[in-house]
């Protein structure tokens, strides 16, 4: 079998399978995307009008650094978040204003 035609057949089984499982497909997505608003909503009460670092932010919610930063960096590019200063060693992240995010 060439390579076009692997590829054509495994193209093929791939689309199958997705609407074999498109129910659970839409499930799963829905479950992630509720779960990805809830910790954005509990960073977001944890940071309320204060500067803070991701350590901090972590420590705040019970919520691991990896994931924090991850989400920060999500609510950053955004405009939910912006760098407003340094601490040490890590950056101090706050709440940017809805003026500010729309601008």
């Amino acid at each position: 079998m060439s390579n076009p035609e692997a590829a054509k057949t495994q193209t093929q089984i791939l689309k199958k399978l997705r609407e074999e499982r498109k129910e659970t497909i839409a499930k799963k997505k829905q479950e992630y995307l509720k779960e990805q608003l809830s910790v954005r909503k509990n960073l977001k009460k944890a940071m309320g009008s204060s500067e803070m670092t991701v350590p901090e932010i972590a420590s705040a919610t019970g919520i691991p650094a990896h994931i924090v930063l991850w989400h920060i960096i999500a609510m950053k590019k955004y405009g939910q978040v912006s760098e407003v200063g340094k601490d040490d060693e890590y950056y101090q992240y706050a709440l940017t204003s809805a003026k500010e995010s729309n601008a």
